[in-house]
């Protein structure tokens, strides 16, 4: 259930902070007065899509702030996905911030842990379900009507749902495999012979090793500067251990270091940590020389060992300009042609083989799918009967409805295409309801809908966007009975022009729009021309204000919704429509009890 909603520089708002209630609650006020605000406020939050015009004009940043009471499937799936849960509220985040070129940033976070697109809308399917006036273009997607028939069938089609995704997958995996084992016979002597040839031509040259070409190179530049090395190594180890040209090496000169140090230790310990590091450069020094002396000792010219690497890296970079690839590179197409004989040789499965593995995947998919129509056929029934059930309080007492059933190409979902009929009239045939209901029908359709939905898998929150557009008179009052009931096993939030709908609500909220002046601020020590003052003074803006009413302002409300002669004649309406709701509570409660 949504318990509060906090809203910051979010289109025409400045600042909201908006408390719901359990049950019914609705937003009225004129066309435009910014209803459609607040629910674009709950879905941006909700992982919706955002526009840089949702941030208000003159402002960087918008935040959207909305808290529910957490369920147990609510709290599941944070645990699924690894989010900490704490007491018993959830805080959905969402802050916009204006980007250069008309773009916009959003940042999501649930009770403060930033999370991710995906992970919001798969949330959101737990939360809420949003019916906006946009959505009756939607009712004739057979893809949606299918969604909505299996959601009638339960856990039981949605196993046998996975059960069809996976079996589609495996005949999809079998059916390719067949398929590129029958290319690769097509093109397998051409094919046979290319890669034989390329076979025999890296097998000859025993690539074994990726790492050889740099090894050899490292090898040839060792060879190539042998005499150097050697000079060289015999120049380090003078320097460091053993000096033949009348001057002190290195490991001489900490020797006597050491010795001098020594010597001042017996009248000051305080040297006893130098004395410590020059005997370990001392001594470091003395292996180091005895190291580069058997270094330079083990460096022998070799020519024809240099000769040989010559070769062998000038055979390796020809094969590798050859094939365009570099030397792990061409290792790794040497297996892929191996792999690929292997293919082409018939040590793979055979083409009968594979065709059998396909027809068994088929029928076991085809298998999969028949249990699925049949589970779709009885769902279909109990659709038809619980729609109708709740259409007829709805002013639509000799509706008729079908859910008709087709065959189709099995897929991921089955083999089925479905197709909601409808015909409001008596006596005339069953069509597609997309092409038949009126908006208002649309209206009551998609009402009943989600009062079936309502009894087979809840979310927290309903809400609904002028579901009763396009109604009046006494369809206008079933409308918001069935809201009303829908209330008592949900909270219901709808936007509507009805005052029927509105007088049943358990708590009502008006939304308007107001004109305010600018605050002028001069900050300490700035100084402003008269003229500029006067400008700002000047400036106005438009904000949106949502008021909570109480029994007096919602009769005020009321009238005004209701319109009249008079005044006091949508007052009195008005009282009417008050008591009759009440009348109305108490007898839903009542039945309940």
């Amino acid at each position: 259930m949504l318990v509060a909603l906090r809203i910051e520089n979010f289109a025409l708002i400045d600042a909201l902070e908006l408390t719901l209630q359990p049950g019914l609650n609705v937003l009225t006020g004129e066309t435009g007065a910014g209803k459609s605000i607040i629910l674009d406020a709950i879905d941006a939050v909700l992982g919706g899509r955002v526009t840089q015009r949702m941030v208000r004009a003159g402002e960087k940043r918008a935040i959207v702030e909305a808290t529910f009471v957490l369920t147990p499937v609510v709290r599941d799936w944070l645990q699924t996905q690894g989010l900490e849960v704490t007491g018993d509220r959830l805080i959905c985040t969402r802050e916009l911030t204006s980007g250069q070129n008309n773009t916009v940033r959003s940042r999501s976070r649930l009770n403060g842990v930033a999370v991710n697109k995906p992970q919001m809308e798969s949330l959101r399917l737990r939360l809420v379900e949003i019916t906006a006036q946009g959505q009756t273009l939607q009712v004739g997607d057979p893809l949606l009507q299918l969604a909505w028939l299996d959601g009638v069938g339960g856990p039981a089609i949605a196993q046998h749902r996975d059960q069809v995704a996976a079996s589609y997958v495996a005949a999809a995996e079998a059916y390719s495999a067949l398929e590129r084992r029958r290319r690769a016979e097509q093109q397998r002597q051409e094919q046979l012979d290319l890669f034989e040839y390329q076979a025999r031509e890296l097998n000859a040259a025993g690539l074994e090793d990726p790492e050889e070409l740099t090894q050899l190179e490292q090898e040839r530049q060792r060879l190539a500067h042998a005499v150097e090395l050697q000079q060289q190594s015999y120049e380090v180890y003078q320097i460091l251990y053993e000096n033949d040209r009348n001057a002190a090496a290195c490991a001489d000169l900490l020797g006597q270091a050491s010795q001098t140090l020594e010597n001042m230790l017996r009248y000051d310990p305080e040297v006893a940590p130098i004395l410590d590091m020059v005997s370990d450069a001392l001594a470091q020094v003395e292996e180091a020389g005895r190291q580069i002396n058997a270094y330079g000792e083990g460096i022998e010219a070799d020519p024809q060992r240099l000769q040989v690497v010559e070769e062998r890296i000038t055979q390796l970079k020809q094969l590798c300009r050859k094939y365009g690839r570099s030397l792990p590179e061409l290792l790794e197409y040497y297996q892929e042609i191996q792999a690929s004989l292997d293919i082409l040789n018939g040590d793979g499965q055979s083409i009968e083989a594979l065709e059998a593995a396909y027809d068994t995947c088929r029928q076991t998919l085809e298998a999969h799918c028949d249990a699925l129509t049949t589970l779709r056929q009885h769902a279909a029934k109990e659709l038809e009967k619980r729609l109708i059930d709740e259409l007829k309080p709805l002013a639509m007492e000799r509706v008729q409805f079908k859910v008709a059933i087709e065959s189709a190409t099995p897929g991921p979902t089955g083999a089925d295409r479905v197709e909601f009929l409808f015909s409001p009239n008596p006596g005339e045939p069953l069509q597609p309801l997309a092409e038949t209901a009126s908006g208002g029908e649309m209206s009551r359709f998609l009402l009943a809908l989600k009062a079936c939905f309502s009894q087979i898998d809840a979310v927290g929150t309903l809400i609904f966007d002028e579901v009763d557009v396009g109604v009046s008179g006494r369809v206008a009052q079933a409308i918001a009975e069935k809201l009303h009931h829908l209330g008592r096993s949900q909270q219901v939030l709808c936007v509507t022009h009805q005052p029927m709908v509105a007088a049943m609500a358990d708590a009502h909220f008006r939304v308007g729009k107001e004109i305010v002046d600018q605050a002028v601020t001069q900050t300490k020590g700035q100084k402003r021309s008269k003229k500029a003052a006067i400008a700002t003074a000047e400036q106005v803006r438009t904000v949106v204000r949502v008021t909570p009413l109480d029994r007096q302002a919602r009769r005020e409300e009321l009238a005004q919704l209701a319109g009249g002669q008079s005044h006091q004649e949508s007052l009195s309406f008005a009282d009417a429509l008050l008591g009759q709701a009440d009348t109305l509570r108490q007898s839903i409660k009542a039945e309940a009890s």
